[in-house]
């Protein structure tokens, strides 16, 4: 379509250029006047501009009905989501509601290792894996360096605390695990 549309711009220019030039000509011959003749050169200009217009708005249409249509999308994939997370919440309400009432605390503890579980399968439910951090080699696509510590029993550039877990859903990191990154260097 953009190079129909190129096409037809030029076109349009050499159409204008050529009568320009012939309306340069007529003029310094200076004829008598006569009833107006329609060029035939000016109904094909007009013609081709028709078409631009025609494409410019065909164009326009179809710029608006995709950001629509991008925008109905997200918000369906957002509620999806959204919904998946809602039971967890309901959970914990229920957990802090139980925590109120209940001074067990290994009935709470177990109760929040059921939501933990719950919460990993949802988001192993969407894809979303956590990122390897403890104990591998710093990778600045995946990691984020906050602070540097000093372990000699540890390779340099070995990851030996995971301040914050990094996620990621297939190839794209969702948030990088923020470490703290071994150097044996003085």
């Amino acid at each position: 379509m953009d190079e129909e549309l190129k096409n037809t711009q030029e076109t349009a220019e050499e159409v204008k250029a050529e009568a320009a030039e012939e309306t340069k000509a007529e003029e310094t011959q200076e004829e008598p006047k006569t009833a107006e003749v329609v060029d035939p050169k000016d109904e094909q200009i007009k013609e081709l501009n028709n078409r631009l217009l025609r494409l410019q708005a065909d164009f326009d249409n179809y710029r608006r009905r995709t950001n629509a249509e991008k925008d109905s999308l997200s918000s369906f994939v957002t509620a999806n989501v959204v919904e998946k997370f809602l039971k967890i919440l309901d959970n914990f309400e229920r957990a802090e509601a139980s925590a109120e009432k209940n001074i067990d605390p290994a009935g709470i503890m177990k109760g929040l290792s059921q939501i933990r579980k719950q919460f990993d399968e949802t988001l192993k439910t969407l894809k979303v894996e956590e990122i390897p951090a403890m104990n591998v080699k710093f990778d600045a696509n995946v990691h984020e360096a906050i602070m540097r510590g000093q372990n000699p029993d540890l390779d340099d550039e070995i990851i030996d605390m995971v301040l914050e877990k990094g996620y990621r859903l297939g190839d794209r990191v969702i948030r990088h695990s923020k470490v703290r990154v071994n150097s044996n260097e003085g």
